[in-house]
Parts: C-alpha cells; structure tokens; sequence
C-alpha cells in the first residue's frame, strides 16, 4: 500500500465490515482509502470481498445513492458486475463533483475489460458530468489527473467511433485546455458522419482560442447541416454582435425567428441589438419585458449592456433597463 491514510482506511474498513456490523461504515472507509490514492489497488480488493460478502447490504445501500464516497464504491462494484456503462458514469459524476483528485487512476479504469466494453455513449456522457460543477480543468495537474480519460477516449472511439459521443467528448478535451485534440477528435467525427453538433463544438473550440471569424464559419457549417435550428441563428448572431456587426446581427435574428418565433432568448436578443443599432426605444422597450424571462443572468446583463449603448436612447428607458440589471 502506498500510504498511512490508505492503510488506516483498508484497516477500519475491515473491522466495521467484520467485527463492527456496518457495511455502510465500511464503504466509507474503504472509498476514503481510494480517495488517498486512487492508483492503489489494494482498496479494490477489500470492496470486492465486501461485496462478495455482504452483497445485499451493499445492493440496499447503493440504491439511490448520492454521496460522493457511496457513488465512487458503487462505480468499482459495477464493473465488478460487468455493468461497464454504469461504471464510467458513477465515475464521471465523482470526478465532476472532485476533480482534483485522479479517480480515474484507479486500476479499473485501465483495464482492458472495461476499455473493450464500454459503450461510447456512456464514456461521452461520463465526459460531460465532469464538467457538471464548473470547475477549471484547464491546469497541468487537472490535466496529469485525466490522463486516464485521455487514453480511454481514444480507444472507445477507435472501437466505437459514433459522431455525436465524439463531438460531446470534445468538449471535454476543450474544457482541459487539448483543443488540438479536441478538433483532430471533431475531424474524426467528421470522417464518420457530418453533424451540427460537431461544428458546434469546433466553434466553442474557435471561440476559447479568441478567433471569431473561425467561430463564425464554424457556425455557419453547422447552419449548412441544420438550417432549421433557431439558436444556431442566435449563437451565430451573438458572434457578429461581438465583432461590432449589429446590421448582421439584427438579420440573423430575423433569419432565426422564422423557426423560432416565440423564442424569448432570440427575441430579447434581436430587440437588444435593434436597440444598439438604430437607438429603438421600441427595441429597448420589449427587452425590458423580455429580460426578467431569460435564464441566464450574465446574458441578460449583457444585452442589456449593448442595447444601453445605442444612440439617443431616452435616459428614462434606460435608467430602467439598468434597474432590471441590477435587480
């Protein structure tokens, strides 16, 4: 064993599964014991023999589980149970919840059984809930943690190379700062089958790197694949507002409202730039009404932003557009 705190939790492991009576208590120590160092195999071998022997206990106590040391037992007893989708997801939900650590150093996670079975759409979605919580994967040591995730994307799209498990898991290349990878990945997709989402993913990816016009053409692409997608009008028009377009901007929107004409975001968008273009009061108007229905509040404010900036906007317009963005 690698260190005192993996073996004082192997230890108390064994005595609650044994001599305390409490599987529960066991799992906990026994996930702390992986969580010192996830890399050591001998943790695996108590859960396992836990498992073994205490099988229904455990079955109860991961029904419904939610905390993070019980979803990171039951994704070790799911590949031991040959349920390699189930595995790769309790894992992704851990290591989104707690990055810093290197879950997937785990010895499972390399093994050759779990790599030859597991489904691409499951290893894409175990991708995604990393990045459930928000936290910067962007770093060297973020990115010597996932290497693990690294290798096994490359093996499950070699073996099941479906286009749109690989544009989400560019995403997750993106969100580590590998946006070569990300696009070499997008290209994959691309020789497999051309689809919207995967030049929506290059274009996020153009948009990390500062390059709008790639963005632009990015999205412009995906228009080309699905012309009928309203917020595809609406990312392509916040580009081109961004780079100082208004005029192209305004036209996208009305392009988008022709397929999404009671779209709130789109909307409110379309009467910000209005607003920001011509000096509208009647576009700075409907984006006061609209604003208080927009999810996001960071758009919103910036909306509200651009339209405050158009010419010759009456001061009591926008006094009151400031108040909502204050609100």
């Amino acid at each position: 064993m690698l260190n005192r705190a993996v073996a004082a939790g192997v230890g108390l492991a064994r005595v609650m599964a044994h001599c305390g009576g409490s599987p529960t208590a066991a799992v906990h120590y026994v996930a702390g014991a992986i969580a010192s160092a996830p890399e050591d195999p001998e943790p695996y071998a108590v859960l396992a023999d836990l498992w073994e022997e205490q099988r229904t206990a455990l079955a109860e106590l991961f029904q419904g589980a939610d905390s993070l040391r019980t979803v990171l037992a039951q994704s070790y007893i799911s590949f031991l149970e040959n349920d390699m989708d189930g595995a790769v997801l309790a894992i992704g939900g851990v290591t989104g919840a707690q990055p810093t650590i290197a879950w997937a150093k785990a010895p499972w996670f390399s093994d050759a059984r779990f790599l030859g079975t597991v489904s691409a759409n499951a290893m894409a979605e175990a991708a995604m809930r990393t990045m459930d919580y928000g936290h910067a994967l962007d770093t060297h040591s973020m990115r010597d943690g996932f290497r693990p995730w690294f290798q096994a994307i490359d093996v499950v799209c070699a073996r099941e190379p479906l286009p749109e498990a690989m544009a989400k898991m560019a995403i997750f290349l993106r969100a580590c700062g590998l946006t070569d990878a990300s696009f070499a990945l997008c290209d994959r997709a691309d020789s497999i089958e051309r689809i919207m989402l995967t030049e929506v993913v290059r274009a996020g990816t153009w948009r990390k790197l500062g390059d709008p016009d790639q963005t632009a053409a990015a999205f412009q692409r995906a228009l080309a694949v699905d012309p009928d997608n309203w917020s595809l009008y609406l990312d392509l028009a916040d580009v081109r507002a961004e780079q100082g377009d208004f005029t192209t901007a305004v036209q996208l929107i009305d392009q988008g409202l022709e397929h999404g004409p009671t779209e709130v975001t789109l909307r409110a968008a379309g009467a910000a730039y209005r607003a920001r273009l011509t000096g509208s009061p009647d576009g700075l108007r409907e984006l006061i009404e609209l604003a208080p229905h927009l999810p996001n509040d960071s758009y919103r404010g910036l909306l509200i932003d651009l339209a405050c900036a158009g010419p010759a906007l009456p001061t009591e317009l926008i006094a009151e557009a400031r108040r909502l963005q204050n609100s």
